[in-house]
């Protein structure tokens, strides 16, 4: 397989050099470019037309959000965003993966990770070149909220896989996404209605200190109240709770007295392990919820959510995959409808829809 050709666009004389010379020591990429500035970046990328880019969001001239805004509209391009840690950055990360990127990388708070990062880069990189410029165009922008009456939307277009078990009225409703996830939720969550009878409790693979961000960005752009969840917070209806980073998440209590539970926060965890994992909190919500759980699985690389998801199935509970036409990357939905937990597969634009007619 050829190298992938990719462009890196820092300020950071020293960052540009060292993420050019890693990158291209694994055999892997072939850097053609490097860009100092947005607007330096912006002509690069639209010229060059790289397979992928690293863009920090921190830029002289034109910063990272503005540049990512010219390229999804001139030269779709896949990237991937350099990030601080602050509040600041994390919140510019959600507004950089709303606009279209494909993912993020944080900068260490220690110069001595930065080949860690740089590993970490390499593979978002790889994953990024794979998409192309249709799904960009798709993920991006994130559109405004739809009217209330206007949430049927047609179902023509799923693929069922067997029909559903008799079940009882849905009161939770687990989403589970991770490449590309922060997008497809910023069109799913505004299109619920207000006043929506059940819970939803979203798990986005994050590094710990961006899902607060994620909370607040979709609260902006959403009718119903988004909160990052707490520990012993209830799980009331009309309410979204965003899952913490860095922690699993359980359901504890019985019909009518539900709350949130955390655990192992900031515990070591499996090379490529996710906490939260979509599989651990859909298993909980099957176990304490039964036919009364849904399960919806989004954009995203690997299987998880896959066992979860195939729980609430086996428990007489709803769930939907997200089509591989509006997928970023075609890997959690795919696992789950290659195993016939998925009880419907949809385009992204058409669940929302779904969701209110089944709960």
């Amino acid at each position: 397989m050829p190298p992938v050709k990719i462009l890196v666009a820092d300020d950071s004389t020293f960052l540009r050099r060292l993420v050019v010379r890693l990158l291209e020591a694994t055999g892997d990429f072939t850097v053609i470019d490097t860009a100092a500035d947005g607007a330096e970046a912006v002509k690069k990328i639209c010229g060059l037309k790289p397979e992928a880019v690293s863009l920090d969001l921190e830029m002289p001239v034109q910063d990272g959000l503005s540049v990512l805004r010219q390229i999804m509209r001139r030269c779709p391009t896949p990237v991937v965003m350099l990030s601080s840690h602050t509040t600041k950055g994390a919140r510019a990360t959600m507004q950089a993966l709303s606009l279209g990127a494909v993912d993020f990388v944080a900068k260490p708070e220690k110069p001595g990770l930065l080949d860690v990062m740089v590993a970490e880069l390499a593979l978002k990189l790889k994953t990024a070149a794979l998409v192309s410029a249709h799904r960009l165009m798709f993920s991006s922008p994130v559109p405004e909220a739809v009217p209330a009456g206007n949430k049927g939307l047609p179902d023509e277009r799923a693929k069922s896989v067997r029909p559903a078990p008799e079940r009882g009225r849905v009161e939770l409703i687990v989403v589970g996404s991770s490449t590309g996830g922060p997008a497809a939720l910023q069109k799913l969550i505004p299109a619920l209605p207000a006043h929506f009878p059940a819970a939803v409790v979203v798990v986005q693979h994050l590094p710990p200190g961006f899902s607060a961000s994620l909370a607040e960005h979709l609260n902006r752009h959403s009718r119903l109240k988004v909160r990052h969840a707490e520990a012993g917070e209830p799980v009331a209806p009309g309410q979204v709770l965003v899952a913490p980073a860095g922690c699993e998440l359980v359901f504890r209590g019985r019909a009518g007295g539900v709350s949130v539970g955390l655990e192992s926060c900031g515990e070591a965890r499996a090379p490529g392990a996710f906490r939260p994992s979509v599989d651990g909190v859909m298993l909980s919500a099957a176990g304490l919820y039964g036919a009364r759980s849904m399960g919806v699985l989004l954009t995203g690389m690997g299987k998880d959510g896959a066992k979860g998801m195939a729980a609430i199935r086996e428990r007489g509970g709803p769930t939907i995959a997200e089509d591989e036409s509006t997928c970023v990357i075609f890997g959690m939905p795919k696992a789950a409808i290659e195993t016939g937990a998925a009880q419907k597969v949809l385009p992204l634009g058409e669940i929302a829809g779904e969701i209110v007619k089944m709960v």
